[in-house]
């Protein structure tokens, strides 16, 4: 999948809410201990207000959603959605897995969907090759991708499928193309000073005007 031509594609389609019915039992789960959490999501130190401080810090302390298996399987999931290359580093380098553990707490219509969806594909994936996705060879992993990546080519069957891996690639482009590693791998710069010498000569010329001795004296240049 190339992410440089799918990834306008990925933004404008925006986050899919469609709820996979194959969820699993809360009991069932077992909870990532709480030294496995990560406390900094971004890293970037931006100021916020105390409400948003103190909201943050609440989730962040809460119990792990996930449990290490589903964790895992996001993980090569993500990694399979956008890889490392030459240009940037995969979507677990950019914490994008962290980063979705957050939204499931922020956003809790994301659990069932995503729980579900994680079990949908360990029973294809025991089905298919006596595994669970995570236990499943590379080459296994993305043949089950391939099903469900592609929602005009997926096969009636594997509906639960497709809804569960858009909602998937949503969260992972969201994820990492809002790092600062992900804005390098588009080569977006921000917000940037401007530098400006003024009107063009020739501009100024065809409105029979220009600069001062003093204006040009004054103003700062740059070349």
């Amino acid at each position: 999948m190339d992410r440089r031509k799918s990834i306008k594609t990925l933004i404008i389609g925006g986050i899919s809410t469609s709820v996979i019915a194959e969820a699993c039992k809360s009991g069932e789960n077992k909870p990532v201990p709480a030294s496995e959490q990560t406390k900094d999501l971004t890293g970037t130190g931006i100021n916020r207000m105390p409400e948003e401080k103190a909201y943050e810090s609440k989730l962040l302390s809460e119990k792990a959603f996930f449990t290490p298996e589903e964790i895992a399987s996001i993980t090569i999931l993500g990694d399979i959605i956008i890889p490392r290359d030459e240009v940037s580093g995969s979507a677990s380098d950019a914490k994008v897995p962290e980063f979705i553990e957050f939204i499931v707490k922020d956003m809790p219509e994301h659990q069932t969907p995503l729980r579900g969806g994680l079990r949908w594909l360990d029973m294809q994936c025991l089905n298919r090759y006596e595994k669970s996705f995570k236990d499943c060879t590379p080459q296994q992993q993305m043949e089950m991708v391939d099903r469900i990546a592609w929602p005009k080519k997926a096969k009636p069957d594997m509906a639960q499928g497709v809804a569960f891996f858009s909602l998937v690639r949503n969260l992972v482009a969201t994820g990492f193309y809002t790092t600062e590693m992900g804005g390098k791998d588009v080569g977006y710069i921000g917000n940037a000073p401007n530098q400006w010498n003024g009107v063009p000569a020739d501009v100024l010329k065809k409105h029979n005007m220009a600069y001062t001795e003093k204006e040009l004296k004054e103003c700062v240049s740059f070349s």
